[in-house]
């Protein structure tokens, strides 16, 4: 059996970012007056000026975890999910999300089943203390077969309060936050290793603890309290939220650093089961998902215990001169994102 890579499944990430740079390369009108955006690189959400204040604005989705909801008839958490992927997003700038509008598109309409989603947004805006001000649900039987589903979310940050990640320096320490699973990444690589293996989304394999598909659907870690709360009390120079590559999400901060996972968090027995039934290698893994590791704060040392403390985390490497992200016991490398 040949090893599994999330490009043998059909995701290729080098080339979707060789498209989505094609079509930025396009978007060159910036507006006039109040409410431009801020031209920046690399963040995990756009910036508009706002007075004193930044606004925020990002969106997406949950991907092909709705291939597993769809298989296991269970709806009632994608909604989590599709809250999880914009609001993580946008505490990367230490903005307090406020509001969101969702956007389902479905084959056929299905109260049913609309219900079921409902149930996962307002789980997720109120683990997020957000409201959902509107959305949109459209009717498309000629291009949906079942149910997509994404979002957007509005945030505001203080001008002094915003975080770019550009004040990393060495010495900082990287603090990591446990993920509560596979989150809504690398879905697409985790299906085709299950599928392949022939084991049923209703088997339990060891060391499994659930299902495997209940495992894939468990929902994705929201972050927004906890984190907005140390951001009060601590100072912290990055903040990382680790979805679609992996590791490399950590290339997104400051260039000329390099950052140093030391002590890896425990991945969870799912991730195990994947490399070992795809035979797919560490490289190819901690690029395409969290492998344990959710979220990541970057801080002084002086403040990591307090933080470490305060959000359930704990010290997993360290920031020093160089470039790329390495973990050492692993022989891992990544030199761009």
């Amino acid at each position: 059996m040949s090893k599994w890579t999330y490009a043998k499944a059909g995701v290729d990430i080098d080339r979707k970012s060789s498209a989505i740079g094609s079509l930025v390369s396009q978007l060159g009108y910036r507006r006039k007056g109040r409410g431009q955006m801020v031209d920046s690189q690399g963040l995990f959400t756009g910036l508009i000026d706002f007075g004193d204040h930044y606004l925020t604005l990002c969106t997406d989705g949950v991907g092909t975890k709705l291939i597993i909801a769809e298989a296991m008839g269970r709806w009632d958490t994608i909604g989590i999910d599709c809250i999880a992927m914009n609001v993580n997003d946008t505490i990367c700038v230490g903005a307090e999300p406020v509001a969101f509008v969702d956007y389902i598109a479905i084959d056929r309409p299905d109260e049913a089943l609309t219900s079921e989603v409902g149930k996962g947004l307002e789980k997720g805006a109120e683990l997020s203390n957000m409201d959902i001000v509107g959305g949109e649900v459209a009717v498309l039987p000629e291009l949906v077969h079942g149910l997509d589903i994404s979002g957007t979310c509005l945030g505001y940050v203080d001008k002094d309060g915003l975080i770019t990640g550009q004040e990393v320096e060495e010495g900082d320490v990287i603090i990591g936050l446990p993920s509560s699973g596979v989150h809504s990444n690398g879905l697409t690589l985790a299906r085709k290793v299950i599928e392949g293996s022939g084991i049923g989304w209703n088997e339990r394999p060891s060391p499994l603890r659930l299902s495997v598909g209940e495992e894939l659907l468990l929902p994705t870690e929201i972050y927004v309290l906890p984190v907005l709360d140390a951001l009060k009390a601590h100072a912290v120079h990055g903040l990382v939220n680790i979805t679609g590559g992996g590791l490399r999400n950590l290339l997104r901060m400051r260039k000329g650093m390099r950052y140093v996972i030391d002590s890896p968090m425990k991945a969870q027995p799912i991730f195990g089961l994947i490399a070992d039934l795809g035979d797919v290698e560490s490289q190819e893994m901690y690029q395409t998902f969290n492998m344990g590791m959710g979220f990541t704060l970057v801080c002084p040392e002086s403040e990591a215990d307090g933080i470490a403390k305060a959000l359930g985390g704990r010290i997993v490497g360290h920031v020093e001169k160089g470039s790329g992200v390495s973990v050492p016991e692993l022989g891992l490398l990544y030199e761009r994102y």
